[in-house]
């Protein structure tokens, strides 16, 4: 498996700052930029193609926290983390929340597509405004909650500095078993804010 956090010169660990990532992404891609090759020999060419392709796909990675710590749990653990059969009970308030939501906003929408007369079209617009504030109050829910995971990931920053190279003893080390929990907590943050912001963009046609 291609380490991408090596590829970027970034050390393995649950936290990265972001514009430091950035920058290195910018000054890596850069040098084997496809524009700087266009006139080179075609198997220099496709080097260069490669490598700023796996660049491309080491940055999307990791700056994205989700995606970062289960590419870091591959990387220490040898495997994926398992299928996630179901929320997180710490998580069953925001699970039931943006359900009855998406629901209600569904039945909604239903509505809206029947109204045809003027008048009820600006009702409707008035309820589709205010159904988009409780979905971005909803959505400021699922931010706090997500503001706290990567709070504790950047806490676990300093195991992963100290944690020994070889790979026996590092995993006996690494809370592994505490990262695999909040990989699925931002997983289900990730899920239920894009089905948040999928109601927002119809809400606002």
């Amino acid at each position: 498996m291609t380490d991408r956090f090596a590829l970027l010169d970034e050390p393995r660990r649950p936290w990265l700052d972001a514009d430091a990532l950035k920058a290195k992404f910018l000054a890596r891609s850069a040098a084997v930029h496809p524009d700087r090759f266009h006139a080179a020999p075609a198997a220099e060419r496709a080097a260069a193609q490669e490598s700023y392709t796996e660049l491309n796909a080491a940055f999307t990675t990791l700056r994205e926290p989700k995606d970062r710590v289960q590419h870091l749990l591959e990387l220490e653990s040898g495997a994926k983390p398992g299928n996630i059969q179901s929320t997180p009970a710490e998580l069953s308030d925001l699970f039931f929340a943006v359900g009855q939501l998406c629901r209600d906003v569904d039945f909604f929408l239903m509505e809206k597509g029947r109204a045809n007369s003027p008048l009820l079209k600006v009702k409707m617009f008035q309820r589709a405004m205010d159904w988009t504030s409780q979905i971005n109050a909803l959505q400021s829910r699922l931010g706090a909650r997500r503001g706290e995971v990567e709070t504790e990931l950047q806490a676990m920053n300093e195991v992963w500095a100290t944690a020994p190279a070889d790979p026996i003893s590092r995993r006996a080390v690494l809370p592994l078993a505490r990262l695999e929990p909040l990989y699925r907590t931002l997983s289900f943050l990730s899920r239920w804010a894009g089905q948040l912001q999928e109601r927002v963009v119809t809400l606002a046609f």
